[in-house]
């Protein structure tokens, strides 16, 4: 497809994405469904630029002097700034600056990229000032940029072996004889990853329910949990059910696996899932609240407990760049784990284990909250996360008892888990 037509399709991608109601990964595999048309490596770019342009939005309107820019002018900035389009090869593609009203102002815009150095700290960092200025109090400012420029790129494709079906070094064979080879991760024992987007589901090898795709750092929640064969485990936030199916292969497909969420059309997805991999183990349970009765009636029954709680996602947005535009509210999501995690512990019998997570990088939604947790809670105390992992063959230099996962330091989305015991 031609340069002209890719760049409109970038523009009215964008478009859709900023004036539309859902999140930009929904928007855009709706946007792809109407233009069939798209090409893998067409679709590839588009998607890309669009999320470039969502990534690097402060930077970009810093170049247009905080004016209000369009999608095209958005686009044209962020392919000139980044990506090495010349002006000639824009102009080619039908831009005409809207920003200045003409040619001059896109050589202006050029020569200012030579001065990243003298950006604003929001230019550099791409963050808005909420996010900013709480990571700046926890991180400092080297560290904050550091970890800035990680969440600015593209996240790898991360994929979770289904040890029910293979081996990993057998889906290894297996993909790179389909044309798409993948490499082992670094800390996740049944991890795979490739640097480029693929359509993998479509191989014979995803049908056949050999891998799912997920992240690295949330593979390593799981095996924090140590479920064992036979036991009695809850997935207390499980949503569509990723970490649900890796605690069924760790069970061997045994024992019985609950599966919470109050999200009932996100725990659908969870079935058609879990016959792909093999599990016949796993019950999906929507729930009203934390407080359900379904919940009540396994009270001190259970094993093991896994609350990945619902969260700011900050510790995501190589993933969902366009999350970081929205304020949450903190009270309401920090209250709202507070009652999570309360809930779920009443579930874990004597002597279970209890491991509260988040893909947060923030700490009021992670070590404040399980503090207070613990000096309410006190028959339950702290594992060190780092002895859990040991006993895996997994080396993390942790700097406390809980599991810290950043992507400028461990090529993983951001995550946070403390793991619990309760006294027997």
């Amino acid at each position: 497809m031609s340069s002209r037509a890719l760049f409109r399709h970038a523009i009215d991608l964008l478009h859709a994405v900023i004036d539309g109601q859902q999140p930009a990964d929904k928007q855009m595999e709706q946007y792809f469904r109407d233009h069939r048309d798209l090409g893998v490596r067409d679709r590839g770019f588009v998607a890309e630029t669009v999320y470039g342009c969502l990534r690097r939005r402060r930077f970009l309107e810093y170049l247009a002097d905080a004016t209000p820019a369009d999608a095209e002018d958005q686009v044209s900035l962020y392919l000139l700034a980044t990506q090495g389009w010349s002006i000639r090869a824009l102009e080619d593609a039908g831009y005409r600056p809207a920003i200045k009203g003409n040619t001059a102002a896109l050589r202006d815009f050029a020569a200012r990229l030579r001065n990243h150095a003298e950006l604003p700290l929001g230019a550099r960092t791409d963050l808005p000032d909420w996010l900013l200025n709480k990571l700046l109090a926890h991180y400092g400012e080297p560290e904050t940029l550091a970890l800035a420029a990680a969440l600015n790129q593209p996240a790898t494709l991360d994929l979770r072996v289904n040890t029910l079906k293979a081996t990993r070094e057998e889906v290894m064979e297996k993909l790179a004889a389909e044309g798409y080879p993948v490499e082992a991760t670094p800390y996740s024992p049944v991890g795979l990853r490739r640097r480029e987007r693929a359509p993998l589901f479509k191989t014979a090898s995803f049908q056949e329910g050999l891998f799912e795709v997920q992240d690295e750092g949330s593979q390593l929640l799981s095996l924090l949990l140590e479920p064992r064969r036979h036991e009695m485990v809850v997935d207390f936030c499980a949503g569509a059910g990723g970490k649900t199916l890796h605690l069924g292969a760790i069970m061997a497909n045994s024992g019985s696996l609950y599966a919470f969420d109050v999200a009932a059309k996100r725990l659908e997805r969870l079935k058609p899932r879990s016959t792909r991999a093999g599990l016949d183990n796993v019950r999906a349970v929507a729930i009203a609240h934390e407080r359900d009765v379904r919940v009540q009636r396994l009270a001190g029954k259970v094993d093991r407990v896994l609350v990945d709680a619902p969260c700011s996602g900050t510790g995501t947005l190589r993933r969902n760049p366009d999350s970081k535009w929205r304020e949450p509210d903190m009270v309401q999501t920090t209250a709202t784990q507070r009652r999570i995690l309360a809930a779920a512990a009443t579930l874990v019998k004597p002597g279970g284990r209890l491991v509260y997570a988040t893909c947060s990088l923030l700490r009021e939604e992670n070590d404040d909250v399980v503090t207070e947790f613990l000096q309410h809670q006190q028959e339950f105390s702290v594992l060190p996360a780092g002895d859990i992992l040991a006993r895996r063959n997994i080396t993390l230099a942790l700097t406390d008892d809980a599991l810290r996962l950043t992507p400028q330091h461990h090529h993983t989305d951001g995550f946070y888990a403390l793991v619990m015991e309760r006294k027997k």
